[in-house]
Parts: structure tokens; sequence; C-alpha cells
């Protein structure tokens, strides 16, 4: 599918030289939300906190399975030279493998499982595409942070993503805790989009993957933030999954714990969000950060 044309920006950001918080325009759960995996409480909970957490998504024996994959991933040589694998700057190990679907295959059955994209429909009203997906490493002894950031804004900015009509599944290999990285959400952020400062410079990803500059929120902005809506941590055993919205403000704190932190990340959109032109970049991302390949998932 050809690049569609730039839409209007309802959604501006790195444009001024001060940043603002702009009420969200559309809503978070499209459709009924009924149908689907998800129960009508837990839909609710979506709506309101901009996520929802499942226990146990995946078996014992499907996380050791995945974990096996994750760990081939990491020791591969020749991946290790491919530009979607991303190293932490402090000890060189593996950070994040993008269009991890597209590298392992075990990986892309899970996109397609329908206990994962099932929920994506039923949160997105209808069909869905990957937008990006990826497995996170965050090692014992030093693994690195994730500052404070909106996904849409990024995808926005750089992606050409009309609208926050994408969610993201985060699918834990190891247990998360407090102690260990877990990830950090203020719930019902979602609702408020903060336009950031900043312009993005070419090629913005080759550094930005590392240690991320431009259209990050500014602290000030981030205090009201917290002050609203507080921070939840987002804890809970091997195989459990969370659900949140492509707004949701959220970040994830270093691992100074012997105990590593594995997830994988995998963004769904609607195909009727497909990406067009980027909001505020010289040209999109590449592909396996921000697909062009629209179509659905079955």
């Amino acid at each position: 599918m050809d690049i569609q044309q730039k839409t209007m920006d309802e959604y501006p950001t790195r444009k001024d030289s001060t940043p603002a918080l702009l009420y969200r325009r559309h809503p978070v759960v499209w459709g009924s939300g009924e149908g689907g995996p998800y129960t009508a409480e837990e839909i609710a909970s979506y709506e309101s906190k901009g996520y929802v957490q499942t226990e146990a998504l995946l078996s014992a024996e499907e996380v050791e399975a995945y974990s096996a994959e994750l760990r081939r991933l990491s020791e591969d040589p020749e991946l290790r030279r491919d530009e979607r694998v991303v190293v932490e700057r402090s000890s060189d190990e593996v950070r994040s493998v993008f269009e991890v679907h597209k590298v392992s295959e075990v990986f892309a059955d899970l996109v397609r499982d329908p206990r994962v994209v099932e929920r994506a429909r039923q949160i997105l009203g209808g069909d869905v595409y990957v937008h990006q997906s990826r497995v996170n490493y965050k090692p014992g002894f030093g693994g690195g942070d994730f500052w404070w950031h909106s996904d849409f804004e990024t995808w926005h900015a750089e992606d050409g993503m009309a609208v926050p009509r994408a969610a993201s599944i985060s699918i834990a290999l190891t247990d998360n805790d407090a102690s260990n990285g877990a990830l950090m959400v203020m719930p019902g952020s979602h609702k408020t989009f903060v336009s950031c400062v900043g312009e993005t410079p070419e090629d913005h990803h080759r550094s930005s993957l590392k240690s991320q500059e431009i259209g990050v929120p500014d602290k000030h902005s981030l205090a009201v933030l917290a002050d609203m809506y507080g921070i939840d941590v987002l804890t809970g055993p091997a195989g459990g999954a969370t659900f949140f919205d492509s707004n949701c403000m959220h970040g994830s704190g270093g691992n100074i714990t012997p105990f590593p932190r594995s997830n994988i990340f995998i963004v769904f959109c609607s195909v009727e969000n497909a990406c067009a032109e980027p909001f505020a970049a010289p040209k999109p991302r590449p592909e396996f950060l921000g697909a062009r390949d629209f179509t659905p998932v079955k």
C-alpha cells in the first residue's frame, strides 16, 4: 500500500518551543468492546486506566519455549550485526530485537495467536496489523532504564500514525517486580497528549533507540500528570500480559538486581489508522520500527 497523503494534524508535537497538555480527541475503546476475550469489567478498566492485565496468558511450558527462543536470538552472532538489534550503551549486551515476528517463526505464531490478536481486535474495533514487534531484555546488574514517554507521540511524529487507535501488549517471560525494572504507567494519562518540544533530526532513530532525547515529555508536564494520575507499577509473574493504550505515559527503571527481566512487545494498529506521512519528521522511520505493510493479522 502506498503511503497516504498527510491528514490534518490533531495532535501537534515537536512544532513549538513550549510544551503543552492537550485533550485526547478520540476514543480509547473503539466499537462496543464486546465479543472478545475481555470481560465488560476489564474493558471498563482499560477505558479508565489505559491498561488491563491478564495474570496467566501463557502456560509455564510456553514461557520456557519463548524464553529459549529469546536466548537463541540474543546469542546469534549474525543477527547481532542486524540494524534491528539494539545493544546496551554500557555493556554491549542486547537490549532489544525489533521486528521479531519476522526474525523468528516462533514469535510469528504468537502474533497470530487468538489469545493475543483477538484482544487487540476487541479493543481497537476490528481488523488490526502489526505496527511494531520487539523483545526487550533487561539483564541483571545493568539493564538500562526506559524514560517516560508516550509511544503514540513518536508514532505520530515519526511514523505518521494519525490518531491513537493502537495498543501494545507486553508479555512477561520473567517475573516482573518492583525491583527489576517493571513497567510503570500513569493510569488515566492516556487521555492527555503531551506535545513535546524540539525538532526531529534526520535519522533520529539511530540515536533514540539507545537514548531518546527528542520526543520525550518535559519534567513539568510529567510532574503534572503524576500529580493528577499517580503511578502504577505493573508487577506480575512470567506468562502474564498487559495491554496498554498507545498514548499511556509509561517508563521503567534500570535493573541493578541479579534477576533479569524480559518481555515481548507487540504493537497492533487498526487497519483504518494505517500510517501516512510523518507529522514531525523528514521521512518515515525504517519499516522494522514502523510497518508500512498494513495487511490484517489473521
